[in-house]
């Protein structure tokens, strides 16, 4: 992957399209060198079939850096080679991750991944993803950790607080309730994060 980390965050899982993107352009150009060699039985068939074998090339080096990464953080969309395209969607931005398989591709281990973001463009769709559902997974799974490490980073601010203005530890944990409270109402879109910052406030003191 090209796109810089940020710091403290770790890559989960990288993954691509599956390897039957390959297959059309491969065994097209093995049928085209098959038939030229049979036909022409000179040199220049072997030239040609040397120069034709730049078409798979390509599209190899287009299936290599087509890749969708996975992070603690955030899921990065790159692709491209000699033009490059990159995208992310912060894990906290995911409204929703499905997958969906044919029988074919249950067979084979690819699907289809759809993203729903908050962003603008709202609504992505991946096709023919090696190994949809454990792209899926794996989302899923560092969003629930994204939250943990939210909860617990507004535990530590306000232990802080509470270390700073000396308050007593009956009002700690009610604090605390409430805080949690809040927290909870903001993942479920019920408060606004203008409220929740204020609330926040109000409850610290500041």
């Amino acid at each position: 992957m090209r796109t810089v980390l940020k710091k403290d965050e770790k890559i989960l899982i990288i993954i691509r399209q599956h390897w039957l993107k390959l297959a059309l352009p491969f065994f097209a150009w093995l049928l085209l060198a098959v038939i030229l060699i049979w036909w022409l039985q000179n040199s220049t068939a072997f030239i040609i079939v040397l120069i034709t074998a730049i078409y798979p090339m390509l599209e190899y080096i287009n299936w290599k850096y087509n890749l969708w990464c996975v992070t603690n953080l955030r899921v990065v969309d790159e692709s491209g080679f000699f033009s490059r395209y990159s995208k992310e969607s912060p894990l906290d931005k995911i409204n929703n991750v499905e997958y969906d398989q044919s029988l074919w591709g249950r067979i084979f281990g690819f699907g289809n991944v759809d993203i729903q973001t908050a962003a603008e463009l709202g609504e992505t769709t991946y096709n023919l993803i090696h190994h949809p559902k454990l792209l899926k997974d794996t989302i899923t799974h560092a969003q629930e950790e994204y939250k943990k490490m939210q909860i617990s980073n507004q535990a530590s601010q306000l232990a802080e607080a509470i270390a700073r203005t000396n308050v007593t530890q009956p009002s700690q944990q009610m604090v605390a309730d409430e805080l949690s409270k809040l927290f909870d109402l903001l993942q479920r879109g019920a408060i606004t994060q203008e409220e929740y910052l204020a609330q926040k406030n109000k409850l610290m003191g500041h």
